[in-house]
């Protein structure tokens, strides 16, 4: 069991563009991590709030949620809601954060409310932020407070062309906002070795950004699509299943990498 870590490891999980996995491995990442003993907190600042869904929280157990965490109404300690998950956490999201671009744009702190509910501290070894599609308000908050960003890319023909254009973003974030931005990994969604364009995609992902890469990439597979309807991740809905044995070995790789640098115990 790896020793708590005093401050978390904060890493936002991105893309501009909808429908590439990346709630998907927010939830079964996050939850690989605490089956493996590590306190991992999930902060759901998407409004549509699918994370929460995944993880089995009602929406009257939500509160406020991330949404008054963001308003400065409750504390970061407030807005945690347990999982059936041991070690795994999350501050769920709830619908008021669709007004949140227009509602925050005139806070003096726009851009850190986030960091500053963050600065309050908390116990969790890693926490991951669930951002929402494209680059507004609530993603660049993320990208603010976050140490790293984590960006799942479906290997598909666009996937390049969007990943460009997330980068920029991110290293305007890491000039003006956040010097300590960076790139934690690129994880390739919905692989299918039987499809030559995913394939082909695949292979130009890895040849272009190389070690950014992970190794793991995880596959399309109908066990992962399903277990979100149980509200419960990958792992406790099929354990055999190929999703979910690659997200525990992508859990793995996480935590190699992070050892090597480290930034876990």
């Amino acid at each position: 069991m790896p020793e708590p870590h005093k401050k978390p490891r904060i890493i936002a999980i991105a893309n501009q563009k909808g429908g590439v996995g990346k709630t998907t491995t927010a939830i079964n990442l996050a939850a690989a991590l605490a089956v493996g003993g590590l306190k991992v907190l999930l902060v759901d600042i998407d409004p549509q709030g699918n994370a929460s869904t995944g993880l089995g929280i009602d929406h009257d157990a939500r509160n406020g949620g991330s949404y008054a965490l963001l308003a400065g109404d409750v504390s970061l300690a407030d807005s945690i809601v347990a999982t059936n998950v041991e070690n795994l956490s999350v501050v769920p999201a709830v619908a008021d954060l669709m007004g949140a671009d227009m509602e925050f744009s005139a806070h003096e702190r726009r851009n850190f409310l986030l960091t500053d509910a963050f600065a309050q501290g908390c116990d969790a070894d890693v926490v991951f932020i669930d951002c929402p599609p494209g680059l507004a308000l609530l993603t660049l908050n993320a990208l603010t407070a976050a140490d790293a960003v984590l960006v799942p890319l479906q290997a598909e023909f666009f996937a390049l062309e969007g990943i460009s254009q997330l980068m920029r973003s991110v290293e305007m974030v890491k000039r003006s906002l956040n010097p300590k931005l960076e790139i934690e990994g690129i994880v390739l969604t919905m692989t299918d070795r039987r499809n030559n364009l995913s394939e082909q995609v695949s292979g130009d992902v890895r040849t272009y950004f190389k070690d950014k890469v992970f190794e793991t990439a995880i596959p399309r597979n109908i066990r992962i699509t399903e277990a979100p309807s149980h509200g419960i991740p990958v792992l406790l809905y099929d354990f055999r299943s190929t999703g979910a044995q690659a997200y525990l070995s992508l859990a793995a790789e996480f935590l190699r990498r992070a050892r090597a640098r480290k930034e876990l115990a």
